[in-house]
C-alpha cells in the first residue's frame, strides 16, 4: 500500500451515491432496534470497504495499520479518552505508542489539529459540561472528577472554551432544554 505522504486532522473529498446511501440506511436503522443489531455492522462494514476503494482509501487504510503514524495517534487517543483525568506527560504517551516525543507531538497534532495537552484539556472540560448538565454536579466537584486539582484553574479554563462561566453556562443550557430546545453541544 502506497504510504501517505501528509497526514492532516480534516479531509475533504467527493464521496459516491453509494456511501450516502449506505450512511442512511445505517440512520434510518435506529428507527429498527432488532434489525438495527443484525445488520448495522453489515452496513458499517460495506461503508469501510467503499471508503477504502475511494480515492481516499489509502488514507482511511492508514488507521488499521499497526506500524502507521496515524495508527499509533489513535491508540494516543483511546488511552486519552480512557484516562483524561489522570496526569498525562506527553513523553510517557509517546513512549506508550512507541515514538519519539517530538515525531508523537507533531503526528498527533497533523491527525487532532491540536496538542495532546490541548486535546486532553478539550476532553476534560466536556465532561465536566456533561457531568454538571446531566448529573447535576456542581462546579466544584466536576472539576475534581475530571482531573482539575483547582477549581479556579478549571473555572478560568471553562469560560474560555465555552464563553461562559460554569454556572452561567449550565444555567442557560438548562433554559435552553427547557424552553424546548433539542440540541445541546457538548
Amino acid at each position: 500500500m502506497p504510504r501517505v505522504q501528509e497526514i492532516r486532522a480534516l479531509y475533504v473529498g467527493q464521496t459516491n451515491t453509494q456511501i450516502v446511501n449506505a450512511a442512511t440506511r445505517l440512520v434510518e436503522l435506529m428507527e429498527q432496534p432488532g434489525d438495527a443489531d443484525l445488520l448495522a455492522p453489515l452496513v458499517i462494514d460495506e461503508m469501510l470497504i467503499r471508503l477504502l476503494r475511494s480515492p481516499g482509501g489509502v488514507r482511511v487504510a492508514q488507521l488499521g495499520l499497526t506500524e502507521s503514524r496515524v495508527h499509533k495517534v489513535a491508540q494516543a487517543l483511546a488511552w486519552l479518552r480512557a484516562h483524561f483525568a489522570e496526569p498525562m506527560q506527553v513523553e510517557a504517551l509517546a513512549k506508550l505508542v512507541h515514538m519519539s516525543a517530538s515525531s508523537f507531538h507533531r503526528h498527533f497534532k497533523a491527525v487532532t489539529s491540536m496538542s495532546p495537552l490541548r486535546y486532553q484539556k478539550v476532553l476534560r472540560l466536556q465532561e465536566a459540561r456533561r457531568l454538571m448538565l446531566s448529573m447535576m454536579m456542581d462546579v466544584g466537584a466536576a472539576s475534581m472528577r475530571v482531573g482539575y486539582l483547582s477549581v479556579s484553574q478549571f473555572s478560568r479554563e471553562y469560560s474560555r472554551f465555552f464563553g461562559n462561566s460554569p454556572s452561567k453556562d449550565i444555567e442557560g443550557l438548562r433554559e435552553h432544554l427547557a424552553s424546548g430546545g433539542t440540541h445541546v453541544q457538548v
